[in-house]
């Protein structure tokens, strides 16, 4: 470890409001570290030197992503700073981050892992980038994503729209497909999601509320807030079951499942700290894997 010991923190002020920042200050304090808040809008160089970086830059790299040039210059200074300051740990690597934030991407890296080899999976899945419905049935086909299949977008953080999706149930509602986006079969799992934490080499679990199970059916398209149906608290009518399925046996998560799942995605990602969304497949009880965050704080 660097003689100097001091750790530069970076997130919005939203995200700090969630953190405990006085007991962040007391744990690093008790280990020798000084923790501070560090200011993308003054120079970099500076406010050094510090052995650990801590960050949560997905807005600003989904932002620099967008075009924003103040974004892109900021993403640029800092990579720019830690490459000039390689003995810095970076929590977590900003060129693994970018890799993430792409759902595609994401979903592909997962696809390419072992997980198979332990019942685990990611819904098949395509991105859709033209508005031609033909070439939009040819892609669904090609990549055998089923109905109904859930239209994401591509980037997954950096703004309310990120979380907006929407669940398509039969081929005469595709012309509301609002693309680019990625196309996602439908998991049916008796509207019960898990999100695994990761830090590091630990890991544990929380159970979320999320979709009720749906069938391909001539009916119209759902619009509907990830974020706003998978909060601890939430209470959207989309998570009441039909009665048939209240009365389905449930599968309980495997614990030794789940660490398998933590241990190769932090190891695919090459990221220490990640959040996954997980949901059992009703009817096979196999593990679908569906998203992966950077940082959940």
């Amino acid at each position: 470890m660097p003689a100097n010991k001091r750790i530069a923190v970076w997130m919005s002020e939203k995200k700090l409001q969630k953190m405990n920042w006085q007991e962040l200050e007391t744990v690093c304090e008790k280990h020798g570290f000084e923790v501070f808040k560090l200011d993308l809008n003054k120079n970099l160089e500076e406010q050094g030197p510090f052995c650990v970086f801590l960050h949560k830059l997905t807005d600003i790299i989904a932002s620099a992503n967008q075009g924003d040039i103040r974004s892109t210059q900021i993403i640029s200074e800092v990579e720019n700073y830690l490459a000039e300051n390689p003995s810095i740990t970076v929590f977590d690597p900003i060129p693994n981050v970018k890799r993430l934030l792409d759902r595609y991407n994401q979903y592909s890296i997962m696809e390419a892992s072992n997980l198979h080899n332990y019942k685990v999976f990611t819904p098949n899945f395509c991105v859709l980038r033209n508005e031609d419905l033909d070439v939009i049935k040819n892609d669904l086909k090609n990549s055998l994503v089923t109905y109904p299949f859930i239209c994401k977008p591509i980037l997954g953080h950096g703004s309310r729209q990120a979380h907006e999706m929407s669940i398509i149930f039969d081929e005469k509602y595709l012309i509301d497909c609002k693309t680019p986006c990625v196309a996602q079969s439908f998991i049916n799992h008796n509207a019960i999601l898990y999100k695994i934490f990761i830090v590091g080499e630990r890991h544990f679990y929380v159970e979320r509320p999320s979709l009720k199970n749906f069938q391909a059916s001539q009916r119209e398209t759902i619009y509907f807030d990830s974020s706003d149906v998978s909060k601890a608290d939430s209470k959207s009518r989309l998570s009441v079951l039909d009665p048939d399925d209240i009365l389905c046996e449930r599968w309980d998560p495997n614990p030794k499942t789940m660490e398998v799942i933590a241990n190769i995605l932090r190891k695919s990602f090459g990221m220490d700290l990640l959040g996954v969304d997980v949901v059992i497949e009703k009817t096979t009880g196999r593990y679908a894997i569906i998203d992966v965050n950077a940082y959940p704080v």
